[in-house]
């Protein structure tokens, strides 16, 4: 199958989970007998979580088409991969909403928080995966050849990303607002230019 295709279908789910986050921010009713302004601070998780998923998903979209670039043709192997990987990113405007909705709760919020990383960190151990699946296992579908140092260099790079959202998602129990953190600033750092180029072999996490 053309890589075109690929990237259409993969392009339409990053672009409707991205659009799906921000509905998830409730807007405050009218006629509550409480401030406006008030009201909009109060849904500050929902802005943090929102903007934390944007720039995640960005990211993935960045690599996704890195990766997808790479191949002159995708067979079934790499397209069942893919698939897998736009379920998770699928899933995280739900994780999204969960996130902002029990942050600054009493009660489950522990859990909403590792459910949150956890899905980061899921999302990317599947990223490293399909990457090592493409650079390794499909290297005869690849436009170009990769000498064996940089593929190891781009998978290990990709996968290195996992190693801060299992923190995130162990210190959930301890610290949700720490977790919320870690997450946001995994997607500040690998926002900088100098963590991702869409030009070079390099993978980012998430």
């Amino acid at each position: 199958m053309s890589t075109n295709r690929v990237e259409a279908f993969s392009d339409g789910v990053f672009a409707i989970a991205i659009t799906l986050l921000v509905l998830q921010i409730n807007v405050p009713e009218s006629g509550s007998g409480e401030h406006l302004a008030r009201a909009l601070i109060s849904e500050w998780p929902s802005y943090a979580a929102y903007a934390t998923s944007f720039f995640t998903i960005g990211i993935i979209w960045i690599n996704h088409h890195v990766m997808i670039r790479r191949l002159e043709i995708v067979d079934h192997s790499i397209l069942i991969w893919n698939l897998v990987l736009l379920m998770c990113v699928g899933l995280l405007p739900f994780t999204t909403a969960l996130m902002a909705a029990y942050l600054k709760g009493s009660e489950g919020e522990a859990l909403a928080a590792a459910v949150y990383s956890g899905s980061f960190l899921v999302m990317t151990l599947v990223f490293a995966a399909t990457n090592h699946h493409v650079l390794f296992r499909k290297s005869e579908l690849l436009i170009d050849e990769v000498d064996d140092a940089t593929r190891h260099l781009t998978v290990k790079r990709g996968a290195a990303g996992s190693l801060p959202y299992l923190l995130a998602t162990g210190l959930a129990f301890v610290s949700p607002y720490l977790t919320f953190a870690i997450c946001a600033g995994v997607a500040v750092f690998y926002s900088l230019p100098f963590a991702t180029a869409s030009e070079s072999p390099t993978s980012v996490a998430t």
